[in-house]
């Protein structure tokens, strides 16, 4: 009788874990067919596709500024040794976006006109002197001034050369004009003209 209760304990407990065993085979089962099929989907979406595409550039334009409005040079007070009015013209600035050739330049020069009042004698462009001054540069390019002392002529006042890519220059010219003494009182203008190439 304790051999039969004993036989009957132990298969009790056989039959208990049997159904735990088979849901873990179960899961075991589930588990690696859910992953097998995320696979599949996922591969079978995979997709790509290329499309070429271009843009231009085109070189810009050599150009200079200059002030557009009217500038007071000064005021002189006559003497009879005569004297100069000096004054700053305004910023001129050199812009060079053309994507020259390395080694390439560029002449900026003026020119002015007499110094003309409503009436009587004008005072010439040569005793008008223009001197460059500071200027600030950007980009890479060997830059030399060239102060003049006679405006009557177009000559350079700036010349850049070496170049290698874009660059610029920016100046606030001092223009002096030489009075002699006796000069007849009034307002006189001229023109100052920049150009580059």
């Amino acid at each position: 009788r304790l051999v039969a209760a004993a036989l009957a304990k132990r298969a009790s407990a056989i039959i208990m874990r049997t159904p735990s065993t088979r849901y873990r085979f179960g899961r075991v089962g589930l588990a690696v067919a859910t992953t097998f099929s995320l696979l599949l989907v996922s591969t079978g979406s995979a997709s790509a596709g290329t499309s070429d595409a271009t843009i231009t550039i085109e070189g810009g334009s050599l150009s200079i500024t200059v002030p557009s409005e009217t500038v007071d040079l000064g005021t002189f007070v006559n003497v009879v040794g005569g004297g100069s009015v000096t004054g700053q013209l305004g910023e001129v600035t050199v812009s060079d976006a053309r994507s020259a050739p390395a080694g390439s330049g560029w002449v900026a020069s003026a020119i002015s006109t007499a110094f003309t009042p409503p009436s009587g004698s004008a005072l010439a462009a040569s005793v008008v002197e223009y001197a460059v001054g500071t200027m600030t540069q950007v980009g890479t390019a060997t830059y030399e001034s060239h102060d003049r002392e006679d405006m009557t002529a177009v000559a350079p006042v700036i010349t850049a050369t070496a170049i290698t890519g874009d660059n610029s220059a920016t100046w606030n010219p001092e223009i002096t004009v030489v009075v002699p003494g006796g000069t007849a009182n009034g307002v006189y203008s001229a023109t100052i003209t920049h150009s580059v190439l």
